[in-house]
């Protein structure tokens, strides 16, 4: 099993710029990530390359620093803000003579802490067998390395080859078992579009406050701490709106820069929670200086995953640690909001969000004119499905003229099934589907 740092270590932090300038934001996050692993930071050490040293990563001086350093303040481990490949971790580990661990290990050590459900569990011993297997060569030096072939397999096989035969069967193994759990949250899944139970899930990078918002809007006390990663397995509540209607509102694990993509892997059952969903609120940290980096890496995993079309509005959190900033809902130049600014702390600008929410999932209609060339019978057939047809006329020309009414949900399922279609769309007429006196309607 992964190696994992166990807790109060003592540590020497090490983040090389590549071709750039040190980044304190990037610094920060770095030693808040070694920190929620339990680590103790001793010393931190920086610089700048052109490019990775192939066999130290770092320069050879760079390394002797390191090495005195971590004499100095009795460090057990060297964590580096970067990705290793396996020969530079072995090789450092062998020149500094303690223990390395890179980016993608830390983060993965991370959420083998956090983790609590038996999913989760799954997930994460998942990424780090599947980052082990790739890291075989760091131990048992004084056996033979050559891979077992006709002949050299069973009894006469290499440890290494048996650690290699292992790690893949117990890696199907879990493979297995989440397929199984995935199907089961599947079943689920498909029960709540059955019951016609619109789902919401909260997305955003780590740390930007979804947890609280989440209790804020479900009074469902799940565990919100000011730390990376403090909420791993997701987590669903049911939300009555004012109208009398219900959602679910799905809290999910938050990103961060450079995830590791064996964690993106292991977790594709989870965020499958988020590609399904029906409306996504993506919370955002308004005080962080880092909030336009953050906004691009998140919509980064949502396109890895799949779950760039899905509906979204923007949630910037925390405005009271902004100087002068209020709760409000701003709109595009078509009168449609595109985000809204509160904070689930002290729950201002909550009433707004439940608001577009309400009016979002609970019924309220609009109504829009599309016509269709004579061979688009399918997409006639769609609408037929998803909305309601007041008048429909045929034209002169062989084309139809429809008159429609639906929801805002069904509109964005019909945008996100048919991309093609919102360019189709008249604009918003004055006075139709009205909040405070602004138009509800979200982009896809």
């Amino acid at each position: 099993m992964f190696e994992r740092p166990k807790g109060g270590e003592r540590a020497i932090l090490v983040y090389i710029a590549i071709d750039d300038r040190p980044d304190p934001e990037e610094l920060h996050e770095f030693r808040q990530l070694a920190v929620s692993a339990g680590a103790e930071p001793r010393a931190f050490v920086t610089g700048r390359r052109q490019a990775p040293d192939p066999r130290l990563f770092v320069g050879s001086g760079k390394a002797e620093e390191i090495r005195d350093l971590a004499r100095r303040e009795g460090a057990e481990l060297v964590i580096f803000d970067h990705d290793l490949s396996p020969s530079q971790e072995r090789n450092l580990e062998r020149f500094l003579e303690c223990r390395v661990l890179d980016r993608t290990g830390l983060i993965l050590d991370i959420f083998a802490q956090r983790a609590r459900s038996h999913e989760g569990k799954l997930q994460v011993e998942l990424a780090q067998l599947e980052h082990l297997s790739t890291r075989l060569v760091r131990g048992w030096t004084h056996l033979e390395r050559q891979k077992g072939g006709i002949g050299l397999r069973g009894p006469g096989e290499t440890q290494l080859e048996t650690d290699r035969r292992l790690l893949g069967q117990r890696i199907h193994q879990i493979r297995r078992r989440l397929a199984k759990v995935s199907g089961q949250r599947e079943q689920g899944r498909r029960a709540r579009q059955r019951a016609e139970t619109p789902t919401v899930s909260l997305v955003g990078y780590t740390n930007a406050g979804k947890s609280t918002l989440f209790n804020r809007l479900t009074g469902a006390g799940v565990e919100a701490r000011d730390q990376l990663f403090a909420t791993l397995d997701p987590t669903l509540r049911r939300v009555t709106l004012a109208q009398g209607g219900q959602l679910v509102l799905a809290d999910t694990v938050g990103f961060v820069s450079r995830l590791p993509h064996d964690l993106v892997a292991a977790f594709k059952s989870t965020l499958q929670e988020t590609v399904e969903a029906d409306l996504l609120l993506h919370v955002i940290d308004a005080a962080s200086a880092r909030r336009a980096e953050n906004i691009a890496e998140v919509e980064a995993v949502l396109q890895e995953i799949g779950a760039d079309r899905v509906p979204r509005i923007a949630v910037f959190n925390k405005i009271d640690q902004l100087e002068g900033t209020g709760p409000r809902v701003e709109y595009d130049e078509q009168g449609l909001p595109t985000a809204v600014w509160l904070s689930a702390r002290d729950g201002s600008g909550c009433d707004l969000l439940r608001a577009v929410l309400d009016r979002w999932f609970a019924g309220h209609k609009l109504q829009r004119r599309i016509c269709l060339a004579a061979d688009e019978g399918r997409l006639r057939a769609l609408l037929y499905a998803q909305a309601r047809v007041l008048q429909e006329r045929a034209m002169e020309d062989g084309s139809t003229c429809l008159e429609v009414e639906l929801s805002p949900r069904d509109y964005q399922r019909l945008r996100k099934h048919e991309p093609g279609l919102a360019a189709r769309w008249p604009a918003l007429r004055a006075g139709e589907h009205r909040v405070d006196g602004e138009a509800l309607m979200s982009r896809a």
